[in-house]
């Protein structure tokens, strides 16, 4: 297998929940560092959002590899930001046994 292009830069962010003061929470992201990555796109569709109709694309994006348990380690739940584009992380995993690229399978949502 060769070696992806790692052309776009990345940052990894994770959620943050705070006490709202009223009995809730308040979600924020916050950076956990900036990853090189190959982006291709997947298919695509259509999904009903709180605001209405929004176009779901997948994405499989690929990173350099780094240990289970690590900071700079990608996992479902965190998402990456590209600009003014946000790619949610479903998934992670090895892109070969030797884990030195992992592959995240991810979404962008964009309102209709």
């Amino acid at each position: 297998m060769s070696a992806p292009q790692l052309n776009h830069r990345l940052v990894l962010e994770t959620r943050v929940l705070a006490p709202d003061g009223a009995g809730g929470f308040s979600e924020s992201w916050q950076a956990l560092g900036t990853l090189w990555a190959q982006i291709r796109p997947r298919a695509g569709r259509d999904a009903n959002g709180t605001a209405g109709v929004l176009s779901v694309a997948g994405f499989k994006i690929v990173v350099r590899g780094a240990p289970q348990g690590h900071s700079g380690r990608p996992v479902a739940g965190q998402r990456f930001r590209h600009g003014a584009r946000f790619f949610r992380i479903l998934a992670v995993t090895e892109r070969e046994p030797d884990g030195t690229y992992l592959i995240c399978t991810a979404e962008e949502e964009i309102a209709a």
